[in-house]
This record gives structure tokens, sequence and C-alpha cells, in this order.
């Protein structure tokens, strides 16, 4: 039986999650400044502590939802599945548990049934930023998961 797919089209000013947890925060903080003339290219999006981190520290203008813990997390899911979110940038502390691990299990599962690029440490941050797709306009495939349900 073949599958269905939905072409959704993201435009050359990608819209970038970037969240981090406490024992990362700086690592990404660092990426951040490092990448900051590329990612001035794009909009950029947050969970509260991070976002506020960054554009304190940068001077980036970005949105900034509540922290994870309280619901950041959820809510870039949220945008994720709206299709307002092209990209996550999701620096996570493999070592810790997190008071709202399935919150980041939930946020990690939408982004890959929205097929959206997801980098989860610096080196895959550094590929992801570094592809010409990062600034040209791209048609990802999304799986229509409703109608495998259907079946």
């Amino acid at each position: 039986m073949a599958e269905t797919y939905q072409r959704v089209p993201m435009g050359a000013v990608k819209r970038i999650a970037l969240i981090a947890h406490d024992n990362r925060k700086q690592d990404l903080l660092d990426w951040v400044r490092f990448n900051r003339e590329a990612l001035a290219r794009h909009r950029l999006f947050a969970t509260g502590t991070t976002g506020n981190l960054i554009a304190r520290e940068t001077g980036l203008d970005v949105v900034a939802f509540k922290s994870g813990p309280l619901g950041g997390d959820v809510q870039i899911g949220a945008k994720i599945v709206e299709g307002e979110i092209d990209a996550l940038i999701f620096f996570w502390d493999p070592l810790e548990a997190q008071p709202h691990d399935p919150d980041i299990k939930a946020l990690l599962r939408i982004a890959v049934l929205a097929n959206i690029p997801v980098a989860c440490n610096r080196a895959t941050a550094d590929f992801l930023l570094s592809s010409p797709l990062m600034t040209s306009e791209y048609e990802r495939m999304v799986e229509d998961y409703g109608a495998r349900l259907r079946r």
C-alpha cells in the first residue's frame, strides 16, 4: 500500500527553535555566539530561560516561550505541529534525568513526525546550520500518519 506524503514548503528564512538543559546552556550560548551572524538571518524561538539568556547575551531577537519545565517544550512542540517551526536545536543533557522528561520525549517525537531537522549536539548543529539548505527554500516530505492509523 502506497504511503501518502504531504509536501511542506520551508522558506529561505528558517524558523529555528533553540532549547538547552541547564548543564548545556553555556554550550548552546557559545554556539549561538559563534554562529550569531548566520542565526540573525533566521527567526529564532526558544524556551524561556534559554531564549532570555540568548537575547540578553547576543542581542538576537528571540521569541521566548515558558521555561521548559513549565511547559515551554510543549509550546514549541505545538508550534512544530502547527507548521511554525522549521528546525530544532536542542542541546539536552544525556546524563541527568529531567523532571519534564515526558515533555522532552513528546517534543522529539513530534519533531520526527513533522520531519524537521533536529540537532541534539554541537557537531550536528554545526552541520545543520552550515548546510546550503538552511538559506534556500526546501520542501520537506511529511508522512500522513493519520492515513496509517485509519487503516
